[in-house]
């Protein structure tokens, strides 16, 4: 008789523990969490600091434009290839365009690559940073050219790397942690990772780069927030390193660099509000036109030095001079303006002139050590007396400055022909 064919039996399958199974899901779960946490962090970093290199290269280009104007209005290629060069040095920034009022190129700055490291950034930069700043350089009102500024990307590459670095690292200590207990990571690596997306959700959506993950229980997740946090020390550093040098940017782009004083952007800025702010209380503005009468002839025979000291001496006494709540600045050249507001009575306009006569005539000190003394001509026009505007308030007291200037050098008129004592 023929033998029974003994049944087929399957091959057995291994099967998962329950240990290993839990060791894999939480696993897993420790993986999605950490690298979208950390992924939106890093992205919601890139877009904050992309703003923010955003508005860095418009100030940046604005105070380039009002460092290059005087070249572009002289045609004068060398000083403003010099100008820009000195500040493009000290920034983040790869290329500088000058063109002046027709779009020709007119001058420019490139920061050199010396490494294929450097041209990797630069790569980055391209594509990770907006584009190119453009601001047009205005004099008188009249745009004699126009500034472009393309960003080198070093501190965004510089986060990039380390970004990357910070979520291996993350990633590695949640793999380590996963592996020790699965029935401790069940208990313990939820909550804290919970925690992490939570603040990378506020992170992202509020810009609430202040918040900091609490402390955990396990040391790898506690490491793992740590390099977070560690992150987010980072990157509250780098954005208020970025606010302070925006507002630096925006005192450059407002202030006059010799003396310190306002500069007709911000002058003519605040004279408007004041203004408003008188027609509707019914007092009166007064502004002062000042010009030095010696300023040439000490700048032509004495030397720059010599000039610019003569201006930070006058900045200084007339500063002195004045009511807390009044405002001087530099128009340019030898040319000042002083807002006084509120005024109640004309005549303390020509009080308050009569004192800034008589506050230059002590000798300025030079840098060699000699000294020099200079008068001022002064113009004084009120609002809404001579003009209703504050364009037509700087022309009129400018134009009272020049009579009084042609009449007595060192004297101070109303405008309207009322003149003041010399």
């Amino acid at each position: 008789m023929r033998q029974p064919t003994p049944p087929v039996v399957p091959p057995r399958v291994p099967r998962p523990t329950l240990q290993s199974v839990l060791r894999r899901a939480h696993l897993r779960l420790a993986f999605v969490a950490v690298t979208m946490a950390a992924v939106s962090l890093i992205l919601v970093a890139v877009i904050a600091l992309r703003a923010y290199a955003g508005n860095n290269l418009n100030l940046l280009a604005r105070s380039l434009g009002y460092t290059v104007e005087a070249a572009l209005v002289f045609g004068d290629r060398i000083a403003a290839a010099e100008a820009i060069g000195m500040i493009a040095n000290k920034e983040d920034v790869a290329e500088v365009i000058v063109t002046d009022g027709r779009g020709r190129p007119f001058a420019g700055w490139r920061s050199p690559v010396h490494s294929a490291l450097a041209r990797f950034e630069r790569e980055v930069a391209a594509i990770a940073l907006p584009g190119p700043a453009t601001t047009p350089v205005l004099h008188d009102g009249i745009v004699v050219g126009y500034v472009e500024v393309r960003g080198q990307g070093r501190q965004l590459f510089g986060f990039l790397i380390g970004g990357v670095g910070g979520i291996l690292a993350c990633l590695a200590i949640s793999v380590l942690g996963a592996y020790v207990s699965s029935q401790r990571l069940l208990r313990n690596i939820v909550a804290p990772l919970r925690a992490l997306a939570d603040v990378a959700h506020a992170v992202r959506r509020e810009r609430a780069f202040e918040l900091r993950v609490e402390p955990a229980a396990i040391a790898e997740l506690n490491q793992l927030g740590d390099d977070f946090n560690a992150l987010l020390d980072e990157l509250e550093d780098w954005q208020n390193n970025l606010r302070e040098e925006n507002a630096s940017l925006e005192h450059q782009a407002n202030h006059d660099s010799l003396t310190g004083l306002p500069n007709r952007v911000q002058f003519e800025s605040r004279l408007a509000r004041a203004l408003r702010d008188a027609a509707e209380t019914g007092l009166r503005v007064a502004v002062l036109y000042l010009d030095c009468d010696r300023f040439k002839e000490i700048n032509d025979c004495l030397g720059h030095e010599a000039g610019d000291a003569v201006l930070v001496g006058i900045a200084a006494r007339v500063r002195t001079q004045l009511r807390e709540a009044d405002l001087v600045a530099r128009l340019g050249g030898d040319e000042f303006a002083v807002m006084l507001a509120p005024m109640r009575e004309a005549s303390s306009a020509g009080r308050i002139a009569e004192s800034l006569l008589a506050s230059m005539a002590p000798t300025i000190v030079l840098p060699d050590g000699s000294t020099v003394t200079t008068t001022m001509s002064i113009g004084v026009a009120l609002y809404p007396d001579h003009a209703a505007d504050a364009i037509g308030l700087l022309r009129v007291a400018d134009a009272a400055m020049y009579r009084a200037k042609r009449a007595r050098p060192g004297s101070w008129q109303f405008a309207a022909s009322v003149t003041g004592p010399a």
